[in-house]
């Protein structure tokens, strides 16, 4: 294989910069030609490459976003959209192509793989909710920025004596909120994936208030439902002044911490690897600090799991 095509798709993560720029410099380095696809897969249905060198990626693995921007595209999802992107690919010389993004990222990268064109999988989300892998780009400096935001919002929360409920992302995943929470030290965690009985988590801030406790801290993934709602229902059942504060896109923003520069690095160049031994419909992971690769189909019909000893601990430390 000697010219590789990479995008990134669906929403951006802080890290896909490292993760383009590791791929581009591991191809030149076994002497490939890498060309860059703008706006994901809209841009490889219209044939919108840009050819890139080492000076393409130099200076851009401290930034968040990508380079490469990124869409949604309802007619890739058809067959016709995706024989448009294929024939793009041959008219370019593409041969293999590398896709950083989430799952629907991955059945977009399948169909093409099973079209004839090598893809690979490279997962880039915040919300940590793919399959096959123990973290993905993204997750790590997002859960920072929360742990930084929720940091500040105890300060006016102590000030006023108030409860403050932080709606967080993640869509039907709880990681954000389960490992921010657990790192501020919320009194609850509401996720999708653990159903706390409303009763529990009145109990815990009746007895912090009887204690003399002056605020509360309670982490909500977005999957479980609006934090304006879980909040005008705890102000009702406890009486005690509550806000509420959605954090929202911030949440995607920001340079990539070391952790998420080294996984996307890693992850990349792990990437260009499996094209070298022409290998297709292969999602490349972490597990136990080692890289390892998955069949795609595999990991679309896995569910990702939640660590539910941390959920345990979590409310073992709030009591």
């Amino acid at each position: 294989m000697k010219k590789i095509g990479v995008l990134t798709s669906g929403g951006d993560a802080p890290g896909m910069n490292a993760a383009i720029r590791a791929t581009v410099r591991k191809a030149i380095y076994h002497e490939m030609e890498v060309i860059g696809v703008k706006n994901g897969y809209q841009g490889l249905m219209d044939g919108n490459f840009e050819e890139m060198h080492l000076g393409s990626v130099g200076d851009i693995i401290h930034r968040g976003g990508t380079i490469l921007f990124s869409a949604r595209s309802e007619k890739f999802k058809t067959d016709e959209g995706q024989l448009r992107a294929v024939e793009q690919m041959k008219k370019a010389g593409i041969e293999g192509l590398i896709v950083i993004g989430g799952d629907g990222s991955f059945k977009g990268a399948q169909k093409l793989t099973e079209k004839g064109v090598p893809c690979i999988g490279v997962p880039g989300t915040i919300d940590n909710d793919i399959a096959g892998t123990d973290f993905t780009i993204g997750f790590d400096t997002s859960l920072n920025t929360i742990i930084d935001a929720v940091d500040k919002v105890r300060d006016t929360a102590t000030s006023h004596e108030r409860t403050y409920v932080i709606e967080v992302m993640g869509r039907d995943a709880g990681d954000l909120a389960l490992w921010a929470g657990l790192s501020v030290g919320a009194e609850s965690i509401l996720i999708p994936e653990q159903k706390d009985e409303f009763s529990q988590i009145v109990d815990r801030l009746n007895r912090g208030h009887k204690r003399g406790k002056k605020h509360s801290i309670i982490l909500l993934a977005e999957g479980v439902g609006s934090g304006f709602d879980v909040g005008k229902k705890i102000e009702e059942a406890t009486d005690l002044e509550t806000r509420v504060t959605v954090l929202g896109h911030i949440q995607r923003g920001g340079s990539p911490t070391g952790q998420d520069r080294v996984l996307a690095s890693r992850l990349g160049a792990a990437a260009v690897e499996l094209l070298l031994n022409n290998k297709g419909g292969r999602m490349v992971g972490i597990r136990n600090n080692q890289i390892v690769d998955n069949d795609i189909n595999d990991i679309l019909k896995m569910k990702h799991h939640i660590n539910n000893e941390m959920f345990q601990l979590s409310k073992e430390l709030s009591i």
